[in-house]
């Protein structure tokens, strides 16, 4: 008996889930907010636009900082000169002069705390392959590009205003994400709330952003103002198990910077939750199988995916089960046989490969026969109820 040629199957599943919930609208010219667990961004409002970043870039210089401690070329400890170029910054600053020698973990106390403009130049000079700035600078748009961060430029290390230096708010969201996954060795840098360093401006010793003192589970990042950039925000806070990243820029005020990363935060935390989608090598459906032992096996997804929903409402995932049926024997368990592909408003689809849970080994000859002679049952009566139709 001839096989049956293989057809396509495609099944729909409804996935019981939150709906979508009413789209947060910012104040801010721009706005990306990540979750960190899913990775999923779930507000992006101009996220890809190069604007002016002013000291928010400060964290890349802080990123290539901890690369450099991590492989030895810096430490801790070391001690860095201060050049006159660098004592020369005004605006946000450690009142370094060219007389001192600072050591690296002051100097990164300095850039997260108090938004040295100097101590950003002193660390960008020592890392830098010709000893100055501008070489540094055009070693950081290099190696943004290397972490995908598309839309960066640099012309200094510390967001001095400049033409041509700009960033998105989705590569500082990149950047975040990285330097909180990447460096938690260095990560609570950020949560300081004060750095007073050697009594130099005793006015001068507190963190700008606004969150760190209003318990809401913020432990970074940086702050960013000048008057074309307007007042912006790198930051991010925990809450339970999740964690959430955002990037705002383009406020008028302080205040409202501080109102609005309060806002988004706060709508981050209370208006989506995680949930579990598909828990792998759990059962899902069976499959038909031709010329087997059995007549099905049953199909199960290679991984679980969690996934973050918004609360509000009833909505369903959508599922697609797509293979190729009926599976033909012998079958080997954990074999991939189809995929799923999960999909909702507002989430990127979701494909996953589908498993075989069991071994079907391929039918013995009394199988076959069980087989064929119900195949040609089957047909006799198909066409006994053609000819009464």
């Amino acid at each position: 008996m001839l096989r049956p040629a293989l057809r396509p199957l495609i099944a729909a599943l409804l996935l019981a889930s939150p709906a979508l919930a009413q789209e947060f609208q910012t104040r801010a010219g721009s706005a990306v907010v990540v979750d960190h667990n899913t990775q999923q961004v779930l507000l992006s409002k101009n996220g890809d636009v190069p604007l002016p970043p002013a000291s928010m870039s400060k964290l890349m210089t802080l990123n290539m900082t901890f690369e450099a401690l991590e492989d030895g070329r810096l430490s801790l400890d070391t001690t860095l000169p201060v050049s006159q170029h660098a004592a020369s910054y005004g605006g946000s600053t450690m009142f370094l002069d060219s007389r001192d020698r600072v050591s690296v973990e002051d100097l990164i106390r300095g850039v997260v705390v108090l938004s040295g403009n100097d101590a950003t130049a002193v660390l960008a000079e020592a890392l830098s392959p010709d000893g100055t700035e501008t070489g540094f600078s055009q070693m950081m748009t290099t190696r943004a590009r290397e972490l995908g961060m598309e839309n960066s430029v640099f012309r200094n290390s510390n967001g001095w205003p400049a033409p041509g230096h700009v960033m998105s708010m989705m590569d500082l969201a990149i950047l975040a994400e990285r330097l909180i996954t990447e460096f938690p060795q260095y990560y609570p840098y950020f949560a300081e709330t004060e750095f007073a360093f050697d009594g130099r401006s005793p006015s001068n010793r507190f963190n700008r952003n606004p969150l760190l003192r209003l318990n809401i589970g913020a432990d970074g990042l940086k702050t960013g103002h000048t008057q074309e950039a307007g007042y912006g925000l790198v930051g991010s806070a925990v809450q339970g198990d999740r964690r959430v990243t955002f990037v705002i820029s383009g406020l008028d005020t302080e205040a409202s910077r501080a109102e609005e990363s309060e806002r988004i935060v706060n709508w981050a935390f209370r208006q989506f939750a995680e949930v579990d989608l598909l828990t792998e090598r759990a059962p899902l459906l069976q499959a038909d199988v031709f010329m087997g032992e059995a007549a099905t096996v049953g199909l199960v997804p290679a991984e679980s995916v969690r996934v973050l929903l918004p609360v509000s409402g009833r909505e369903p995932v959508q599922g697609e089960v797509a293979f190729d049926g009926p599976i033909e024997a012998p079958v080997t368990a954990g074999a991939q046989l189809g995929t799923i592909t999960l999909s909702h408003p507002g989430v990127p689809p979701v494909e996953v490969p589908l498993l075989a849970a069991a071994d079907v080994a391929a039918a013995g000859p009394v199988r076959r026969i069980q087989i064929a002679g119900a195949r040609v049952a089957g047909e006799v009566l198909g066409s006994a109820l053609e000819r009464f139709q």
